[in-house]
C-alpha cells in the first residue's frame, strides 16, 4: 500500500490522482468517478492498467464549476451540454 502524499506536495503537483482530487475538492470518490466516466472530467492514462492522472488546476476548477452548476439546480445532461458548448467555442477560437 502506498503512502499518501502531503497536501503541500499535492498542491504543487501538475498531476494528481482521483483520490487526491477527493481531498482537494471535498467531493466523494464515487462522484468524481462518475464525472470521469461521463466524460466531464478529463484525464490522462499512459496505458490501460496505469493510474489515471488529472491535471490538478484544470480538474479542481472543473469540479468546482460543476458543483456550482449543481447548486443552481442544473441536471447532469444540462451540465454536459454546457461543457460541450464551451469546448466547441474553444476549438473554434483556435
Amino acid at each position: 500500500m502506498s503512502r499518501q502524499r502531503s497536501m503541500e506536495t499535492i498542491a504543487k503537483s501538475e498531476y494528481v490522482t482521483i483520490g487526491e482530487l477527493v481531498r482537494l475538492t471535498d467531493t466523494r470518490y464515487s462522484t468524481l468517478k462518475f464525472y470521469t466516466e461521463e466524460g466531464m472530467l478529463p484525464f490522462e492514462q499512459a496505458e490501460q492498467n496505469l493510474t489515471r492522472r488529472y491535471r490538478r488546476e484544470e480538474s479542481v476548477e472543473r469540479i468546482l464549476w460543476i458543483k456550482e452548476r449543481r447548486r443552481e439546480g442544473r441536471t447532469i445532461p444540462e451540465i454536459k451540454a454546457l461543457l460541450r458548448n464551451a469546448q466547441d467555442l474553444l476549438e473554434e477560437g483556435k
